[in-house]
């Protein structure tokens, strides 16, 4: 079915029950668009699966493209308020020890398909859009900040040796993570992303005194 392009006029408040229905779409988009691509994510696929009307849709969104940007702001979110609880204590080998146990251990329940949200979306979008790749680079910016601010604790405390910089070791691990979930997704095995995790907490291991 031909979708259209026409751009309706949007309420610049929504009603609580309004807010409920556009997530409802965003949750359903960003689901589809992660089990299976943003690509072959339709229109039809996003009303199917959220339960709404195809009038209800052009209310909230003006095209696909809409939809994309609000998934993309979506994940973001998501995987980034997960990762931030999770590296809450991530300042000690201990905590960065717990992380990766957490990270691993949800992808092994996967049997590691689908990859990281956010990863998946930098593939498919960084290079057709610039304002999302930006978008999606500040999301990595804050998960890689999240990895320093814990690095940097471990050396004000003198856990991680002066010379160690957090910066480019937070750069490494997650460098090593996103490498790991892609691995792991092609491989359809965990131990992928296991292994690029011990090795980037083994480096850092060598700065601990």
């Amino acid at each position: 079915m031909a979708e259209p392009t026409h751009k309706p006029l949007r309420p610049q408040r929504l009603t609580a029950k309004g807010a409920a229905t556009r997530e409802r779409i965003v949750r359903a988009a960003a689901e589809l668009m992660h089990t299976q691509g943003v690509e072959r994510t339709s229109l039809d696929d996003v009303i199917a699966v959220s339960g709404t009307g195809r009038s209800q849709l052009y209310h909230y969104f003006a095209d696909k493209a809409a939809i994309v940007d609000a998934v993309v702001e979506f994940q973001i979110e998501q995987v980034l308020g997960a990762q931030e609880e999770l590296l809450r204590n991530a300042d000690s080998m201990n905590g960065l020890t717990r992380w990766r146990d957490a990270v691993v251990a949800h992808n092994r329940s996967l049997k590691g398909a689908h990859g990281c949200p956010l990863g998946s979306l930098a593939s498919a979008l960084s290079d057709s859009s610039e304002i999302t790749r930006q978008a999606i680079a500040r999301g990595f910016d804050r998960w890689e900040g999240a990895l320093r601010t814990g690095l940097q604790h471990m050396r004000q405390t003198g856990a991680l040796a002066q010379e160690a910089d957090p910066a480019t070791l937070a750069t490494g691990l997650l460098a090593a993570l996103q490498g790991g979930y892609l691995l792991a997704q092609a491989r359809r095995d965990a131990t992928s992303i296991q292994v690029a995790l011990d090795t980037a907490l083994d480096h850092i291991r060598s700065f601990t005194r």
